[in-house]
């Protein structure tokens, strides 16, 4: 049995219990109080400042006025990350230590537009992969629409970026003979027979895994590909890498801007499903997505006009030569201004041939591009020919599927 001098005994010989509190007058604690309130006291004399609050009135109130004063000092947090953050990190890296083979810049936004996603993804719930999703996009001159689930979206995803990575000879996501050799299917057919073969938007978060897998292969051998090809991340590939979407093809740079942008308005769809915030792009990789839908648009507009949707040629012009102008204006960060040929795809756009001035917000153009805002009713601001500013809009509006 222990006495009271056993050096054995908690607190015998002079030593103190092990969570004895520091012995502190009102005067010392009162002068805590700023500390505390600012959560700078060590533990000790944290647990002593607390202890004396609930029995002194005075210091209790003093307590919490500083702590409503510390809360006025600074805004609440937003606790999601800022989309940039994850390039400022990688450049910080790359800064130091250059990637030995990097990813090219027009592959970057598909990487970034994937991570981002698959961060959303990640720690979603079992019920919300089953959350209902309207897929939106513009077909000729009306809306469209396709009911799904979140884990659909992801499978739709899989199918169509399966057109890149075939190209790149990953292996297509669709099982061998699950088409006919002979036709090209486009993105709906191919999702269309996806969804049909493994129910994929029943399969909740088990949608995740190969669509990630497939994404982390595409970028890892594109960026294989850009250094065999030349070593500069911007250069371009041989333009006889083309990717076929059915109705169009794409060289491979603006395949993965194309799945980039699709990346992200998906990744919008999944938001609206899941109540969840979800941001644009970095400005510079926003700036690359708008400058391909810009790109496209004088070829789009051609080809409304040979089915009859968009308005007769004025005056076709050879190639190279000036021609009829409209003066494309994006505002915002990420925006800019492009020329487009009105008449023939082409004949040289230029300031000085403009007849028509259309301005539109940068997340306003992509809405519409991506066939979420119907194109007249994009707030748009526009000035000279209203043939040409309505031919335009709806092309805009054109370069959006399923």
């Amino acid at each position: 049995m222990n006495g009271p001098d056993d050096p054995d005994r908690p607190g015998g010989d002079g030593t103190h219990e092990p969570h004895a509190l520091p012995r502190l007058d009102h005067t010392v604690l009162k002068s805590l109080l700023g500390a505390w309130a600012l959560a700078a006291c060590p533990a000790e004399e944290t647990a002593a400042v607390e202890a004396h609050l609930t029995d002194c009135a005075p210091c209790a109130e003093e307590a919490l006025r500083l702590r409503d004063a510390v809360g006025l000092l600074h805004g609440e947090d937003n606790l999601d990350l800022d989309p940039a953050l994850r390039s400022q990190v990688l450049e910080g890296c790359l800064d130091r230590r250059p990637a030995r083979i990097p990813v090219p810049v027009w592959a970057a936004p598909y990487d970034a537009e994937t991570a981002r996603l698959d961060a959303l993804l990640r720690d979603m719930a079992e019920e919300e992969w089953r959350a209902p999703v309207r897929l939106r996009w513009f077909d000729s001159e009306r809306e469209a629409a396709r009911e799904t689930t979140v884990a659909g979206v992801l499978g739709h995803l899989l199918a169509v970026d399966g057109l890149v990575a075939a190209g790149l000879g990953l292996p297509d996501p669709l099982p061998a003979r699950s088409l006919p050799v002979e036709y090209d299917a486009g993105p709906r057919a191919r999702t269309e027979v996806y969804w049909s073969l493994g129910d994929a938007a029943a399969h909740a978060h088990a949608a995740r895994l190969p669509w990630r897998e497939q994404s982390h292969a595409m970028i890892r051998d594109v960026s294989f590909l850009a250094a065999d090809h030349g070593g500069a991340p911007g250069e371009d590939l041989p333009r006889d890498r083309l990717v076929s979407f059915g109705g169009f093809s794409l060289p491979l740079r603006d395949a993965f801007l194309d799945r980039a942008f699709e990346c992200w308005m998906h990744a919008e769809d999944i938001e609206e499903a899941v109540d969840y915030p979800y941001g644009p792009p970095v400005p510079g990789h926003l700036n690359l997505l708008v400058d391909l839908a810009a790109r496209r648009l004088p070829g789009a507009l051609a080809t409304r006009r040979r089915t009859g949707l968009a308005s007769p040629a004025r005056g076709l012009a050879p190639a190279g030569a000036p021609g009829r102008t409209l003066h494309l204006e994006v505002e915002g960060d990420g925006g800019g201004d492009w020329y487009i040929p009105l008449d023939s795809p082409g004949a040289r756009a230029s300031p000085d041939d403009e007849v028509a001035h259309v301005a539109l917000d940068v997340l306003e153009f992509c809405q519409l591009a991506a066939g979420h805002v119907p194109p007249l009713e994009a707030a748009v601001g526009q000035d000279g020919d209203h043939e040409a500013v309505r031919d335009i809009l709806y092309t805009v509006a054109s370069l959006s599927r399923m």
